[in-house]
């Protein structure tokens, strides 16, 4: 079991992020779940190299690797290669990051006016980064995109089922399982992230849902009601955009599914390896 979601790699949010349970583990093998720290810059593109080592060790133990998650930029990277885009200029990063969003996007606008207009103002990482590439190399992000290396989709045989299940049951779902989480230890996980110093503010495990909503509450500025409201509005939100990503980008021949009982996936790929 490779994991291929974006917040379950950190090891401080085992909770907050609905990572398999220890026990849960112990039933096969999973890679890739908890072995970052929150303080380590990671990428869709390590992760890529990663899943990829783990791919061709489980093929090497004649196992069969089974990609689980929906951080749609982690598949793509694997599938479909990554930019080239070369190292980017400590000195030129730091001033970047340095910066006030309004003045990253005025600069930005300026040199990558494209870029500028497709990203929203307030979305602090993806303007930095549009910033730093542009600065460091001469050339747009866009502009590297257009280039793609490393992808493996030409060289496995991939079998994918995306789950599309009724919104009203995910809605719900995703209700129970935030006051779950509150109940089972999240509270405790940012009030330990909250501590860590070596961690930056902008870090990406800071900004994983849940986070921002359960320090306002630690901060005595909402009750444990309002955190857990805003946590799960943002969920929704989150699952919504996911759902729209899950339903439009990946390939029309990719099958979708709305069954929601683990029992009819397994039939489903039970299928496919009698094939």
């Amino acid at each position: 079991m490779i994991n291929a979601d974006s917040a379950q790699v950190y090891a401080e949010l085992r909770v907050l992020s609905a990572r398999p349970s220890p026990e849960e583990e112990a039933q096969a093998p999973h890679r890739l779940f908890g072995h970052v720290t929150g303080d380590q810059d990671y990428s869709s593109a390590r992760w890529a190299e990663e899943a990829k080592a783990e791919i061709a060790a489980a093929q090497a133990r004649d196992s069969l690797p089974i990609l689980v998650g929906g951080t749609g930029m982690y598949i793509r990277t694997l599938l479909d290669g990554i930019a080239p885009v070369p190292p980017i200029d400590p000195a030129i990063r730091a001033e970047v990051r340095a910066l006030p969003v309004v003045e990253t996007y005025r600069q930005l606008s300026h040199i990558d006016p494209a870029a500028a207009h497709r990203l929203n103002p307030a979305d602090t990482t993806r303007i930095a980064r549009a910033l730093e590439v542009a600065r460091s190399t001469g050339r747009t992000l866009a502009d590297w995109q257009s280039q793609r290396v490393g992808g493996i989709a030409d060289a496995i045989d991939l079998a994918p089922l995306i789950l599309l299940p009724d919104r009203a049951w995910l809605a719900e779902r995703c209700d129970q399982r935030l006051a779950a989480m509150f109940e089972a230890g999240a509270i405790d996980e940012v009030r330990s992230l909250r501590r860590r110093e070596d961690i930056a503010p902008e870090a990406p495990v800071r900004r994983a849902i849940g986070v921002a909503e359960i320090a306002a509450m630690l901060d005595g500025s909402s009750t444990r009601e309002e955190a857990l409201t805003r946590a799960r509005a943002a969920t929704r939100q989150y699952a919504k955009r996911q759902y729209t990503w899950l339903r439009h980008q990946p390939p029309d021949s990719w099958p979708r599914t709305d069954a929601t009982e683990i029992s009819k996936q397994i039939e489903y790929f039970a299928r496919l390896l009698q094939s």
